[in-house]
């Protein structure tokens, strides 16, 4: 259902993204007719399983189930008829109904991140969200825009220049980020010398990868809950919605379960989301064998290799580390002289509503507040692995 067309404003000075020579460039975008769409959430999964930004947070599979008390609005864009770009969109009600946010988690998604203009149609859909949930519907809009493979996170840029103010932002936000686009030789030697002797260990050790349907799942999760149980961590991730996930029929959203066998043992495992042009290692777990055998090394090889082959994917993602050191050696020696090590960005927040403006801050000065008073919580549980990384 089209709800509305818009002529927006020029966008002339924008700096333009990627060099291209694509025959369907935008020539003339400041001036072309942008149209959003909104749909509901099984049409909205089967479009952005399509596009080059698409992102687990962004799928309506996954947000029913980690926000069920948020609704979705899943809006399509159309530039001169053709789909460029979506954002789905989470409204959250605020206490005593004195308001409402509307939260863009990773998004806004573009459909070709390749594109010359891609940087143009980014700043034009922007500028829908503002003028519906902004100026119309007086609300508050928080954007987290996804960490990007360069120092240069043109999406940031792009809500600073706009007027968003920076929010809250991860205690460790760095993500790992590794290069998908090299041989094996290549591969091999971006590592860190310390994680490729480690790898080299692991394949003397006659471990077997495997990529398993999602009717195994049941295996993954007899493993990650007993690692939860043995290694202490305080587990905030949605884990919880990975069912939902694994029973998608749609197989360019479903995750890829993959296990290491080690004498019949199931020793390790990963679930990976693998749509889009960045692939992303949701959920891992190993057993106590894992470690002398060196089976993480040796998954996430195998991994990267069948992620290469397999799809166009041109980045893996590796998350983050919780603030624990040795996630943060294991995974930075990965990335290697090849990858990126980027942090996610802070919160972006806009009002053109005054009392939007006033109840928004006041209700995440009271989220981060309580967020505080968990990790400290935490921290001084004796139950609980306790965070080692120092902060930058």
């Amino acid at each position: 259902m089209s709800i509305e067309t818009s002529l927006l404003p020029e966008l002339e000075n924008f700096p333009d993204g990627k060099a291209g020579d694509e025959p369907d460039v935008e020539t003339n975008i400041s001036s072309a007719m942008m149209e959003i769409h909104k749909v509901d959430g099984p049409e909205w999964d089967g479009h952005m399983s399509s596009f080059d930004g698409a992102a687990q947070e962004q799928m309506y599979a996954f947000t029913k189930g980690r926000w069920p008390n948020v609704k979705c609005e899943p809006n399509l864009f159309y530039l001169r008829g053709r789909m460029v770009g979506g954002a789905m969109v989470m409204i959250q009600p605020l206490p005593l109904g004195i308001g409402k946010i509307a939260v863009v988690k990773w998004g806004p998604m573009l459909a070709d991140n390749s594109r010359a203009d891609a940087q143009k149609i980014y700043a034009k859909i922007v500028e829908m969200l503002i003028r519906e949930y902004a100026d119309e519907r007086k609300m508050m809009i928080s954007i987290l825009p996804k960490a990007t493979p360069s120092p240069d996170n043109l999406p940031l840029q792009h809500l600073k220049q706009r007027g968003f103010k920076s929010g809250a932002q991860l205690g460790f936000p760095d993500r790992y980020i590794v290069n998908l686009r090299l041989d094996d030789e290549e591969l091999r030697k971006s590592f860190a010398q310390k994680w490729r002797y480690h790898l080299n260990r692991s394949m003397k050790n006659d471990l077997v990868f495997e990529r398993a349907t999602s009717e195994r799942f049941e295996e993954f999760d007899r493993l990650y809950q007993a690692m939860n149980e043995r290694k202490n961590f305080a587990d905030h991730s949605a884990y919880n919605t990975i069912v939902d996930l694994m029973e998608l029929k749609d197989e360019a959203l479903r995750p890829e379960l993959f296990f290491v066998r080690h004498e019949q043992e199931i020793v390790a495992g990963g679930i990976i989301h693998k749509t889009g042009d960045t692939a992303v290692y949701l959920y891992g777990a190993t057993n106590g064998a894992a470690l002398p055998l060196r089976a993480g090394y040796f998954l996430h090889w195998e991994i990267i290799r069948w992620l290469r082959d397999n799809t166009s994917a041109l980045w893996y993602d590796l998350g983050g580390t919780d603030g624990f050191q040795g996630l943060h050696q294991f995974k930075k020696g990965m990335v290697g002289t090849k990858g990126h090590i980027e942090p996610v960005p802070p919160v972006m927040n806009y009002a053109s509503d005054f009392k939007a403006q006033v109840t928004g801050n006041l209700a995440f000065f009271a989220r981060d507040r309580l967020q505080q008073v968990r990790a400290w919580i935490e921290k001084i549980r004796v139950d609980l692995a306790t965070p080692d990384q120092k902060k930058k």
